[in-house]
């Protein structure tokens, strides 16, 4: 159920890149902006990780 504080804005200069494969890959920037991880293991995440993620992978 998708988080129902999140309210869409506008992508800026600066929120996004793509990668060669053609991927669109969110910065910081826009991480922070948006102002709570989403708890995808995005690459520019600033928040720390959830050790619930990360238990029972080995």
């Amino acid at each position: 159920m998708p988080d129902s504080t999140f309210q869409a804005q506008p992508l800026q200069p600066g929120d996004f890149y793509f990668t060669p494969e053609g991927y669109m890959v969110f910065t910081e920037q826009y991480h922070r902006r948006r102002g709570n991880c989403c708890g995808n293991g995005c690459r520019h995440c600033p928040w720390p990780k959830k050790d619930s993620a990360t238990k029972g992978k080995q």
